[in-house]
C-alpha cells in the first residue's frame, strides 16, 4: 500500500500573519477533518471556513467545498463567522481578525476549542478601507469626541488593544523582553498602530490633554508593555510623549476638517484679529468637564434652534410646564454652549436670551448627561 506523501499548506491568519500546516497523511478526505487539523496546528478559536485560490477565476480567493482542490504548497485564508465569540488563551494570545465575507458557514460546535479564559472578544466585520469609509469614520469620532463624551479623565489609564498583528509583535516582543531583558525598537508600521490606538483612545475623554495626561499614557503604555521602554530615557518613555503630542495634534487636524466643533472653535479665523497664532486662547474644557462645546443634534442647525429658543420665552411664560421646557432646555444645549464658547456673553444678557436656565428648578437639578461642572455641589457656568 502506497504511503499517502505529507502535504503543505500556507494559511493565512491575519494582513500580516501567516503560519505552515504540514498535513503529513495528505490531504484529509473530509472538510471536517481538514478544518480539524488547521484548527489543531494554528490553535484557532471559534467557527470559521476555508477559502482557496480556485485556477478557474484567476487565482481569486474562493470559499473551499472540497479538500481535493487542494495541491502541495496551496495557500488558504481563515475566515471567521461574524459572530463568534472567541476565548483568548491562557498565554493571552490574541484571536485572529475576522475577514468580511457576504455570508458566513457555521460548522460543527466540536470545532470550538474548550474556554481557557473568562475573558471573551466578539469579532465583528471590521470598517472597510476605502476613502467614503475611512470619512465616515472621522465623522463618527468627531460626533463622539464632542458631543458624546459622558465620562471624565479616568483615575488609571487603560491601555487599548491595538491591531491584532501588533497585538502579536508585541507579545512576542514583551516575552524576549521578560526572557532576556531584550527592547523592542518598533519599525514605523508598528508605531503608528500604537499611536492611533492611544490617540483614538485619548479622545474619548479630552480633545486637548495636558502634559501630565500625555505622561500618564505613555507610562500606561511601557507598563503595559515593558518592552517598548524608552534605554537612555529617564522616565523610560519621553519619546513615547512627545510622539503622542505630536499624533493628537494631526488628529485633531482630521476631526476639525470634518466638522468637529471642538476642534473648529480653535481655528485661526475664529482667533482676535493680530492675535491669529495656533496657540492663543485655545478654548477646552475644564478640570471635571464633559460636553464642552457638542455639536447641534442629528438635523438641528443654529436657525432651527434658534427658532426653539423663542419658542422657549413663550412656554416659560406658562404655568406648570416643567416637562415642556425640560425638554426644549435639553435641545438647546448645545447652541447655549456656542454661545457661551464663541461670543462670552455678559450673564446679564444671557439671561435675557435664556431666562429659563436660571430657574431654581433648572439650576438645583443635577444633570443626568453630566452638562455641567459641579464643584462642592454649586453649579458653575462657564
Amino acid at each position: 500500500m502506497a504511503v499517502a506523501s505529507s502535504v503543505r499548506l500556507r494559511v493565512i491568519l491575519g494582513e500580516d500573519s501567516s503560519q505552515r500546516v504540514i498535513l503529513r497523511d495528505g490531504v484529509p478526505h473530509s472538510m471536517s477533518e481538514l478544518l480539524e487539523e488547521v484548527q489543531r496546528q494554528c490553535n484557532l478559536p471559534g467557527s470559521f471556513r476555508l477559502q482557496f485560490r480556485d485556477p478557474d477565476f484567476d487565482h481569486e480567493f474562493m470559499n473551499l467545498t472540497s479538500p481535493s482542490d487542494l495541491q502541495d504548497k496551496a495557500t488558504v485564508k481563515v475566515v471567521f463567522s461574524p459572530t463568534t465569540h472567541v476565548t483568548l488563551c491562557q498565554d493571552g494570545t490574541p484571536p485572529p481578525p475576522y475577514f468580511g465575507a457576504s455570508h458566513s458557514t457555521n460548522f460543527s460546535p466540536a470545532l470550538s476549542p474548550s474556554p481557557s479564559s473568562s475573558d471573551t472578544v466578539i469579532l465583528s466585520t471590521p470598517p472597510s478601507t476605502s476613502g467614503a469609509s475611512s470619512e465616515s469614520s472621522l465623522e463618527s469620532s468627531s460626533e463622539s469626541a464632542s458631543s458624546l463624551k459622558s465620562s471624565q479623565w479616568p483615575s488609571v489609564f487603560d491601555v487599548p488593544r491595538f491591531s491584532y498583528d501588533s497585538e502579536l509583535k508585541l507579545q512576542h516582543a514583551n516575552t524576549a523582553f521578560k526572557e532576556g531583558g531584550t527592547f523592542l525598537s518598533p519599525e514605523p508600521k508598528l508605531k503608528s498602530s500604537i499611536l492611533d490606538g492611544l490617540a483614538e483612545e485619548i479622545v474619548k475623554y479630552k480633545l486637548y490633554p495636558t502634559d501630565s495626561d500625555f505622561e500618564e499614557v505613555a507610562k500606561a503604555l511601557i507598563k503595559k508593555h515593558p518592552c517598548l521602554k524608552e534605554q537612555g530615557s529617564v522616565t523610560g518613555c519621553s519619546g513615547w510623549k512627545v510622539s503622542l503630542k505630536y499624533k493628537l495634534g494631526n488628529y485633531r487636524t482630521k476631526l476639525r476638517n470634518v466638522g468637529c466643533m471642538e476642534v473648529t472653535v480653535n481655528s485661526l479665523k475664529h482667533k482676535p484679529q493680530g492675535k491669529s497664532s495656533p496657540a492663543y486662547g485655545v478654548k477646552k474644557p475644564r478640570r471635571a468637564e464633559v460636553n464642552y462645546c457638542p455639536s447641534f443634534p442629528s438635523g438641528e442647525t443654529a436657525e432651527s434652534l434658534e427658532r426653539v429658543r423663542v419658542n422657549l420665552l413663550s412656554e416659560g411664560k406658562k404655568k406648570n410646564n416643567d416637562q415642556t421646557l425640560k425638554v426644549l432646555m435639553d435641545k438647546t444645549f448645545a447652541l447655549r454652549r456656542h454661545e457661551v464658547i464663541h461670543e462670552s456673553p455678559l450673564i446679564a444678557d444671557f439671561k435675557t436670551r435664556w431666562p429659563a436656565l436660571f430657574r431654581t428648578k433648572e439650576v438645583s437639578e443635577c444633570r443626568c448627561q453630566n452638562k455641567y461642572v459641579w464643584h462642592n455641589h454649586k453649579l458653575n457656568f462657564v
